[in-house]
């Protein structure tokens, strides 16, 4: 029983909770607004969109460089195609089962490239440390430079997306403990231990002065897929730097509550944008530009990495 609240929790309901976002969303617009989103989605200059996915395709391949550099170190010099197919496939793994794309890159090298298992996943987990205190500091600087809104306050739409999140993260995190029946201390004390040994490793590295710039690289690139297409919806292309980076950062947590963000990322990327005196319509039409164009790059690169593991490495 145990074993199944378990699997519900960390793999089911994501998925579920994103569904119900996207009922949410659909269910509380009218019918003329869902008609201004779809004008908004039809009208919109795709060539901004696809400057948006080609920016994000450098991002994978900048991490597919970085991670050889981790590996290096540990006697491993994986070929530069299998390492961002691997990539590619973790993140078309994540779309179905949250996570479940770090285990499956690190079995993809382990059978192509004769990498342990346990060495390869350990790289990876080096590199979601890093990807988190990036986050940490964007969320920093997005609180201390650039405030969320300038209005005077909050609009009801965003307390309530802020609201649920912060709750299904607090009942997730709750029930986790829970079930895993780990005292809250020593959770604390092995996830500092894990960024400790993460972050010790790095400086072990040879080239790590590139291993910086590519994660900075990376980062960038993931801010820019976003800065862009503000400039495909009329109603968006007047927003300013610190417009975007707060909806980046919201964009970049929602990310982590469903999978891929499904259903939630549109919303947290239309509560933010909605406060810069832009129409909520072209706020969601936006989120929703973003997040579609990015999973369907996803789904097509994806899937084709699956399929040519096999046959480039016979």
């Amino acid at each position: 029983m145990k074993r199944i609240t378990m699997v519900f929790i960390k793999n089911i309901f994501p998925l579920l909770l994103g569904i119900f976002l996207i009922y949410y969303s659909f269910n509380n617009t009218s019918t003329g607004e869902r008609q201004q989103i779809y004008n908004s989605l039809k009208y919109a200059d795709y060539r901004y969109i696809v400057l948006s996915v080609f920016l994000a395709i450098l991002s994978h391949l900048s991490r597919s460089f970085r991670w050889k550099y981790l590996l290096n170190p540990l006697g491993y010099n994986i070929s530069f195609l299998n390492s961002i197919m691997a990539v590619l496939v973790s993140y078309l793994s994540n779309l179905s089962i949250p996570r479940s794309g770090e285990f499956l890159r690190a079995s993809t090298i382990t059978l192509y490239e004769k990498v342990p298992f346990e060495k390869g996943f350990g790289t990876i987990i080096t590199e979601r440390i890093i990807d988190i205190i990036i986050l940490l500091t964007c969320i920093l600087i997005g609180i201390s430079i650039f405030p969320l809104i300038e209005k005077p306050s909050l609009s009801f739409n965003v307390i309530s997306i802020i609201s649920f999140c912060i709750i299904i993260f607090i009942i997730y995190f709750i029930f986790k403990l829970f079930l895993e029946k780990t005292h809250i201390g020593h959770k604390i004390k092995s996830f500092m231990s894990g960024i400790k040994n993460g972050l010790l490793s790095i400086f072990h590295m040879p080239k790590k002065e590139k291993f910086i710039i590519h994660t900075l690289f990376i980062w960038t690139m993931y801010f820019l897929m976003i800065y862009v297409v503000k400039f495909s919806i009329p109603e968006t292309s007047s927003l300013e730097f610190g417009a975007i980076f707060s909806a980046f950062v919201a964009g970049a947590i929602a990310m982590s509550l469903t999978n891929g963000g499904i259903g939630i990322y549109p919303l947290a990327i239309a509560g933010v944008i909605s406060q810069y005196n832009v129409p909520y319509e072209s706020a969601l039409a936006f989120g929703w530009i973003v997040w579609t164009s990015q999973t369907i790059m996803i789904l097509i690169f994806g899937s084709l990495s699956f399929v040519f593991l096999p046959i480039l490495n016979k």
